[in-house]
This record gives C-alpha cells, sequence and structure tokens, in this order.
C-alpha cells in the first residue's frame, strides 16, 4: 500500500513549540508540532481515553494529555509517561516551499503498541518476577519487554482476573456507564504475544531473600532473579461493632464493585463512611444508581486533609444539589443490624437508616507477608531514588516509600498514575539503567461535573494563591511552602495544570512572588 500525500498547513501556521490538529481525510487528525524550525506529525488523540493532545502542552519534544497526563515524544510518538500504555503513530512530514505535506498510510491508525520484544530463553535466562498486576505491576511488565528484556517475566495476583482499569471502579462502572469489556488493560493476545506470564489465584505468603524464592499458598515456590514488589495497598476497616454485617462493603477490587453492585439493586439507603477521594465518588455513582446516599466522615470538609477547604466546599455543594446528605464533623461509633445492615450510629447517638454502608476510610500497604524485609511504621517499604528495597528486590506503587526529589520529603503516593510511573522506572532500574525517578505525581478526580487535576504533592502549606473563582468551578490553585510551588490543583485550567507539571518536572516553576505577580504566562514559559 502507497502513501498517501495530504497538505494540512503552511509552514507559517505554527508558532515555535506549538502545536495543532489538522484534518487528513476520512475523519482522522494528525497532530503537528514544530520544534526547533522542524515539523513533526503524530496521531492526534492520546490513546488512553481519546483526548485531543492539542489542548494540552508541548514541553520541549514532549507532549503533555490535557486529561490524565500520559506524555509521548513529538517527534517519534513514543511513550514516555502513563497513564497510555500505547504510543502515537508518527508520520513523515515533507516541506514543499512554504507547503507542509504528511504521508498517510491507506490504513490509517493514530497510536500503536510500542516496540517491544517477547521471551526468548535461548538469548536470556534470567527470570523477573512481580508481585502484584495492577497499576505498578502490569506497567513494569510492559516496560521490561520495551527495554528488550527477553527473559522471563512472571506476573503474581491473587485476584482471578487479568490487570483491569481500577480507577474506572468508582467511576463510570458502579455507575453502570462503563461495559465490562471496557476494563482490561490489555487483552489476553497481548500477554500472550510477549510471553507475560499473568498467574491468577497466587496468594503469595513469603520470601526468601537468600534464595530468591517466592512462596505462594498452594505450597509451591517460584524462584527469582530480580523480584518487584508491587502489592499496593488493601482497604482500612473501621473497628466498630457490627462492622461485619451483611452488605458492609470497601471499594477496592473488581470483585468488591460487582459485589457492591448486586446488592445496590435491592437497597434504597447508603452510608458511606469517609470523605475522601474513593467515598465521594461512590457517593456520586450510587446517585446515578438512584440510591439515597448520605456521607458521614469526622472531618469538616470533603479533603480536607489535602486540598484548599473551599475545594473540599465547592464539591460538597454539588453532591448536595443532586441529593447528597452530609454529616461531617462526627465519627460513626456502631453499625447497626441484624446480620444485615440496618442504621449507622454516628458519635452523638443519631443514627442514619441503611441498608448498605461503604467504607472509604483509606488503605494501608500490603505487606503483612513480607516478613524477610524491614517496613515502615506505617507498614511500607523504604525504597531508593531507583525503587531499589535490598539487593535484587524492587518496590513500586502505593507499598512503597520513596525520596520526592522535588522537596526531599519520603513520602508513598496512593494514586494510579503515580504507581505506573513508579512501575515504569522500577523496570527500567531491574535492567540496570540507572534512572532516578524524577517524575511529578498527578490525580484526577470525576465527579458531580467537575474534571478536578491536581499535580504535586503538599502536606502543611503556607499559603494558597487563587487564580479564578472556586465557587463558581472554575480556578487554579498554587499550594505554596517556602515560597516555592509545592503543587497546584484546579478545574477548567487543563492546560495550565499540564504546564505545572512540567515546569516542576523541570525545575523551572516560577516563585510564589513571581506567581503573585501576575507577569507570569505559564504556557509561554512551559515552550521556551
Amino acid at each position: 500500500m502507497s502513501d498517501k500525500k495530504v497538505k494540512v498547513a503552511q509552514v507559517g501556521d505554527l508558532e515555535e513549540g506549538q502545536m495543532k490538529s489538522f484534518e487528513v481525510g476520512d475523519g482522522n487528525k494528525i497532530l503537528l508540532s514544530k520544534i526547533q524550525g522542524a515539523f513533526y506529525a503524530t496521531g492526534a488523540t492520546c490513546p488512553h481515553y481519546g483526548a485531543p493532545l492539542e489542548r494540552g502542552v508541548l514541553s520541549g519534544e514532549r507532549i503533555v494529555c490535557p486529561w490524565h497526563h500520559a506524555c509521548f515524544n513529538a517527534k517519534s510518538g513514543d511513550l514516555e509517561e502513563p497513564p497510555a500504555r500505547d504510543s502515537l503513530a508518527s508520520f513523515e512530514v515533507k516541506i514543499e516551499g512554504d507547503d507542509i505535506y504528511v504521508m498517510i498510510p491507506e490504513e490509517f491508525k493514530g497510536s500503536r503498541t510500542p516496540d517491544m520484544v517477547s521471551y526468548d530463553p535461548g538469548s536470556e535466562n534470567r527470570s523477573f518476577v512481580i508481585i502484584g498486576a495492577g497499576a505498578a505491576g502490569s506497567m513494569a511488565a510492559q516496560t521490561l519487554r520495551e527495554d528488550g528484556f527477553k527473559g522471563q517475566v512472571i506476573m503474581l495476583t491473587h485476584e482471578d482476573r487479568m490487570p483491569y482499569d481500577r480507577p474506572n471502579l468508582s467511576k463510570d462502572y458502579l455507575q453502570g456507564d462503563a461495559k465490562e469489556e471496557w476494563m482490561p488493560i490489555r487483552d489476553d493476545d497481548f500477554y500472550n504475544k510477549y510471553g507475560i506470564e499473568v498467574l491468577r489465584k497466587k496468594h503469595v505468603t513469603g520470601i526468601d531473600i537468600k534464595n530468591r524464592e517466592v512462596s505462594v499458598a498452594s505450597g509451591d515456590s517460584i524462584k527469582y532473579d530480580r523480584l518487584l514488589i508491587t502489592t499496593g495497598g488493601e482497604p482500612r476497616k473501621l473497628d466498630i461493632p457490627g462492622a461485619d454485617l451483611q452488605n458492609v462493603f470497601t471499594l477496592r477490587s473488581y470483585d468488591d464493585c460487582d459485589r457492591i453492585i448486586a446488592a445496590a439493586e435491592n437497597a434504597s439507603k447508603v452510608v458511606v463512611i469517609g470523605a475522601s477521594f474513593i467515598g465521594m465518588e461512590t457517593a456520586f455513582s450510587l446517585t446515578k444508581r438512584k440510591l439515597k446516599v448520605t456521607v458521614a466522615a469526622p472531618e469538616k470538609t470533603p479533603f480536607s486533609h489535602v486540598f484548599a477547604a473551599e475545594v473540599g466546599e465547592l464539591f460538597r455543594k454539588k453532591h448536595e444539589d443532586i441529593g447528597v446528605q452530609f454529616r461531617l464533623g462526627e465519627s460513626v461509633t456502631e453499625i447497626e443490624g441484624d446480620g444485615k445492615v440496618k442504621a449507622v450510629v454516628l458519635e452523638s447517638g443519631d443514627r442514619i437508616e441503611a441498608d448498605m454502608v461503604i467504607m472509604g476510610v483509606g488503605v494501608k500497604p500490603s505487606s503483612e507477608f513480607l516478613k524477610g524485609l524491614e517496613l515502615e511504621s506505617d507498614g511500607s517499604l523504604k525504597v531508593d531514588e531507583y525503587f531499589n528495597v535490598t539487593e535484587d528486590v524492587f518496590a513500586a506503587g502505593d507499598i512503597a516509600s520513596f525520596p520526592y526529589w522535588y522537596n526531599g520529603d519520603i513520602i508513598r503516593i496512593e494514586h494510579w498514575r503515580t504507581a505506573e510511573q513508579q512501575g515504569r522506572y522500577a523496570a527500567h532500574n531491574m535492567l540496570d539503567k540507572d534512572k532516578p525517578f524524577r517524575s511529578i505525581p498527578f490525580f484526577w478526580t470525576a465527579q458531580v461535573g467537575l474534571q478536578f487535576r491536581h499535580v504535586g504533592y503538599v502536606r502543611d502549606w503556607e499559603d494558597v494563591i487563587v487564580k479564578g473563582d472556586v465557587s463558581k468551578g472554575s480556578f487554579l490553585l498554587f499550594y505554596v511552602k517556602n515560597n516555592r510551588v509545592q503543587a497546584a490543583s484546579g478545574i477548567k485550567y487543563d492546560k495550565e495544570i499540564d504546564a505545572v507539571e512540567e515546569l516542576m518536572r523541570r525545575d523551572r516553576m516560577p516563585s510564589a512572588d513571581e506567581l503573585k505577580d501576575g507577569s507570569i504566562d505559564l504556557l509561554e514559559l512551559v515552550r521556551k
């Protein structure tokens, strides 16, 4: 098949450091980028969830998605940062006079599977074992193959499922808007093609560091040359009377979500304990199933420990507008019922009738099986900037406490994209690439019509710089400590949030004083 030569623009249509999408026929689009005077063409939509990439930012050679911050190389289309798993297709560009042409194949595809190798024991006899098949583990397995590792790659998961899109559980899947076939991260053919073994229903019971073995509940042991621990977290449950009653749930796994959906069919009133991300998303999703929802939590406002109070108040108001009730500033002391939930009791003595209860009170690292490794006080594993725990053992994701290069703190983050980023870096370093972790955390939530983005990490901020109006749901907040922007969050400022992440990653973020001055154009600065 011969490529079709399509005129898309003229050389004066793009400024340096700019990208634009152009139609190339049959409804297809390419993204044209101008970098150091040269033009490059890639697919125009993010392979993760279809975001239009021209609404993101071009930072040097890096394209940043406006929705969930997947990153791609603008010259090659190669995947650089998750949550996308595929790369962008790239297309040949020709300049004739002032006209720009792009060579379009007859069968147009805007994305592609990254270049990867498969299992070849004849050329590599080492075995890399990954405990856990969530965000970090599945991303690490793919990255090992991208990096050219041809040895054995084994993922162990206690679930009876292939890796799936966990963030969707509390969102579209719980609402009933996501089909079951949308949930797997990859189809089975992918794992078969690239020789990635996913061993399901494998409950790991221990690790023998000296003999490099992983033990599972069946009594079997699996040898490894290098090990990556990505077991993530497990939901906390309140230690209160009635916590073990029927129809008391936590939401972490696919099976958890299916049980909640089944119970919701015969329920009318639900109490969500906790005003965290998972609690608030769950509350919203259950309103879509026509349930009467009450959120009960000890904090005064939702998200109060991680965001400015005005943000929590905005979400609370939007939830109340659709009928969600709140009992904040009070702890739940008991769940009443006769085998099955009937009510939740608050410390004031007030009772809230319920026939379902969802506990969204946080997670703890899933690390009880780790007898031979030293754990932090919260049960996590402390890693270095390469995600190394000890000789030939690595850890990534929710289970890992890591040095955050941007502020020097040792932190642990329970976000999907961060876990994927860490799994990718851990895989690089399992292959001795010596790549220190220099990414910036990013989190998103979608609920009650709000698309909220947060980049960076900070606790105990000293000041908040506000652009826009939080109460109207259109704002950009900068969280400041020691005159340095540590994090930013916003709604309807997706492009600016992209720019902040890149400026932080490149250590070029303006100071708080410069931002207060109002003369800084973040979008212009990130292009330089």
